[in-house]
């Protein structure tokens, strides 16, 4: 196994300890959250399901034998367990280079505790290396585009891309994210914006980071 693997899988495997017993669990999208789905289904018969924010983890967890649920139907969930494709130390991230970003959203919030879990690559000191993925209505791209022009950013159309909600994706390349609180705000009132890969407003509670070496809990 590669060592983004192992710390993949070590960060997967910590973020199990915080599983209630009897709970139904929030399941994000990724290859991290991939190691998580596997280890759900060695405790199966301890859950009572999931709500997954992807039809690719829906399909990992019903192959599993896992329940998926309907978040409308469940209420608040005690745990809520995603990857990101950035985080720093104060917990915020950036999501989306699945295409799964408003589910995920939508399940962090509807959580108690969100843990994240990334391996050491993805922590860094400032958001903005990764393009910032943005949902958009599909006949709102192109001036949602222009919009992020004017704050500086470099959107790219993600041809090809359809999400599960049936938008479209823009990355944002040329953003230094030095306050994401801001930032996330700021581009959710852009008129078209379903939402923004920045997990700022709510971010994770817990951040767990493996790698080769073991794991770091923030």
């Amino acid at each position: 196994m590669s060592a983004g693997n192992a710390g993949k899988q070590r960060a997967a495997e910590a973020a199990l300890a915080h599983v209630v017993r009897g709970s139904i669990v929030g399941v994000g999208t990724g290859s991290t959250v991939n190691f998580f789905i596997d280890g759900l289904g060695r405790m199966r018969d301890a859950i009572r399901g999931a709500v997954s924010s992807s039809s690719a983890s829906t399909a990992r967890l019903e192959a599993l034998g896992i329940e998926v649920m309907d978040l409308n139907h469940t209420g608040t969930l005690d745990l809520y367990v995603d990857g990101a494709d950035e985080a720093t130390r104060d917990r915020y991230l950036v999501k989306g280079g699945g295409a799964a970003l408003t589910r995920e959203k939508i399940v962090a919030a509807a959580s108690k505790q969100f843990v994240c879990i990334v391996d050491d690559s993805k922590l860094v000191p400032v958001l903005g290396r990764f393009p910032l993925p943005i949902e958009v209505i599909p006949m709102a791209r192109s001036y949602v585009a222009r919009e992020i022009v004017a704050r500086g950013g470099q959107p790219v159309w993600r041809e090809h891309c359809v999400t599960d909600n049936g938008n479209q994706i823009l990355d944002v390349h040329g953003f230094e994210i030095l306050d994401p609180p801001s930032l996330e705000r700021d581009l959710n009132q852009i008129a078209g914006v379903v939402t923004v890969g920045l997990f700022a407003q709510r971010p994770a509670d817990l951040l767990i980071v493996g790698s080769g070496n073991g794991v770091t809990v923030i």
